[in-house]
């Protein structure tokens, strides 16, 4: 979710459940020790809990990263084991790691001998012609050796040689009975699946088998889902009731960060998947596509947008989809 899930979006998205956990855009552990740490691991307060996501493979700077973030308030410390990008293979992080299953274990270990928070590992299902069986039980094992807390299995194979990133995001087939094993075999290590997973029907059916559930990209493209996070996975009400309040929650926080500077696109690039399939929706997105980029363009700009969808024909589709 690299340049997707910055924190303006995990503002807004907190705006609409409580209780889901947030993971911040993946960085490397080169930008987090020499970079622009305000820039890089800035967030605010009311996006808790929220965990950072580091790329990297030095056991000794994945520490020290570690550590910068526990000190910046993080919750969890996620190291991620799965992102198929060209990028990443050429630092030597990723999803390309899941070949060096010991240098993981010791980056997990240097990482929970350096801070008291939860520190996690995101992985897939394996890697090229790697057997799945294998790949995944020795990436497991030696992780928990390190004293991972809780294992994140995107429950897709990793092309790293013919496939472009984005097909590595749909085109390896889906085995979610592999993470299921997993959790069998490893009955008291926290298992999350994530990878195709488009619903809350979807994500319940996978509690059955799992400890936790990760959306990615269908949260970020129907954010209105994480309305439903809450009632349906936690028992508690929504904090607002509906897209058209979120939007209303989240305008301080708008206006706050035009006050500091920041292009209105910036922020509302990241809501331009709300109200998706309702009347007005299509002039919702195409408004703040051509108005937000302008030259100071402010609050009335999204409230204008927001003023083309019909809040009678939306309520009534958010009921009958509960």
């Amino acid at each position: 979710m690299m340049d997707w899930t910055d924190r303006h979006c995990r503002r807004f998205h907190r705006v609409m459940s409580r209780r889901a956990l947030l993971y911040t855009e993946m960085v490397t552990t080169g930008a987090v020790i020499h970079g622009d740490r305000r820039r890089i691991l800035g967030y605010s307060p009311q996006e808790h809990p929220v965990a950072v996501q580091l790329g990297g493979s030095e056991p000794a700077d994945l520490a020290q990263a570690a550590r910068i973030a526990e000190d910046e308030g993080y919750a969890e410390v996620n190291l991620n084991v799965g992102c198929p990008s060209d990028r990443v293979q050429d630092g030597r992080f990723g999803a390309c790691l899941m070949r060096e299953p010991a240098l993981v274990g010791e980056a997990v270990a240097a990482m929970k001998a350096a801070v008291a928070v939860p520190v996690t590992v995101k992985c897939r299902i394996g890697v090229d012609e790697q057997d799945p069986e294998e790949a995944l039980d020795r990436l497991a094992d030696a992780v928990l050796s390190g004293g991972a807390d809780a294992i994140i299995v995107h429950a897709r194979k990793a092309w790293l040689q013919g496939l472009s990133p984005k097909e590595n995001r749909d085109v390896p087939p889906l085995d979610y009975g592999r993470v299921h094993r997993l959790k069998l075999r490893l009955p008291s290590t926290p298992i999350a699946i994530n990878g195709g997973l488009t619903g809350l029907d979807q994500c319940r059916e996978q509690l059955a088998h799992v400890d936790g559930v990760m959306l990615g990209r269908a949260a970020y493209h129907d954010p209105e889902l994480l309305l439903q996070v809450d009632p349906a996975l936690f028992g508690e009400a929504a904090p607002v009731a509906d897209a058209f309040e979120a939007v209303e929650a989240y305008e301080p926080y708008v206006a706050m960060r035009l006050a500091e500077g920041v292009r209105l696109s910036s922020i509302t690039r990241h809501m331009l998947g709300l109200f998706q399939g309702r009347p007005g929706a299509r002039a919702f997105r195409r408004h703040l596509a051509t108005q937000a980029v302008k030259p100071g363009a402010g609050l009335d700009v999204l409230r204008a947008a927001v003023a083309m969808v019909s809040r009678q024909d939306v309520a009534a589709g958010r009921i009958e989809a509960a």
